[in-house]
């Protein structure tokens, strides 16, 4: 099958029918798509997704350990606070019993102690536990801060790579930018709303007839239908219109 692309040189190179520009017009416009579409799909922008988010979760498991690292510093000095409390409770109890005379009082007093002793126990076993667990995250971070330099290599080797890649293709797109206004230039107001209308219904504005056969929508035409696309282009416009998808036809 042949598509606009694939047309003699004499509409393409020098379109002088208005056919021959309508194709130009669409072969610009075609391009210009399949390049946006490409820039969209760059194997350098995954590339710079796959490093950005390997970056992202380097700093989230950061953050997460520095965050664990502060509340177990804060445990350590509740622990350590309270500790402290308990130590000077005790010590007011252990004063007391200097000066108690009655067993039970003395009981008492000597039971509120081992209590306090159990606090303090506790309270070791809880500072302990914090510190050996801080000890183990230390180890961990310091571990996990090696790989940074080589993630932000990454992603910034990466956003390099994909701004290039994208910085050619849009030279590409202004070049055909600037062709396209030029070349919309050659036609009024009607024909280009009328391409700019198929265009946005079916993708591509602008089909020729070969032979019985429209290669916008590869269907056949009817003899009788030939005949009026014929007609129909020998007119003021110079193009007709596919009586099946609704393309422009050229003839």
């Amino acid at each position: 099958m042949t598509d606009a692309a694939d047309e003699p040189d004499t509409d393409e190179t020098h379109p002088s029918t208005a056919g021959g520009r309508l194709l130009e017009l669409q072969r610009i416009d075609t391009e210009a798509d399949q390049l946006t579409h490409r820039r969209e799909r760059l194997p350098e922008r995954e590339h710079l997704s796959i490093a950005s988010e390997s970056l992202t979760e380097w700093e989230r498991l950061r953050s997460s350990m520095r965050a664990r690292m502060d509340e177990l510093t804060s445990v350590i000095e509740q622990a350590e606070s309270d500790a402290a409390e308990v130590a000077a409770h005790k010590v007011r109890l252990e004063a007391q019993m200097k000066t108690v005379i009655a067993p039970r009082e003395a009981e008492a007093l000597m039971h509120e102690i081992g209590t306090l002793d159990e606090q303090t126990d506790a309270l070791d076993t809880r500072e302990l536990e914090a510190l050996e667990e801080q000890s183990e995250i230390d180890d961990r971070l310091t571990e996990h801060l090696r790989s940074e330099s080589t993630l932000r290599d990454d992603v910034g080797a990466a956003d390099e790579a994909l701004q290039r890649a994208t910085s050619e293709i849009d030279a590409e797109l202004a070049e055909l930018a600037a062709q396209r206004v030029e070349r919309r230039t050659e036609f009024d107001e009607s024909m280009l709303a009328r391409y700019d209308r198929v265009r946005a219904s079916s993708g591509v504005a602008v089909a020729q007839l070969v032979g019985h056969r429209c290669e916008g929508c590869h269907l056949d035409l009817s003899a009788a239908e030939v005949d009026d696309v014929k007609d129909e282009a020998a007119g003021a416009t110079g193009v007709a219109e596919c009586p099946n998808c609704g393309r422009i036809l050229v003839v």
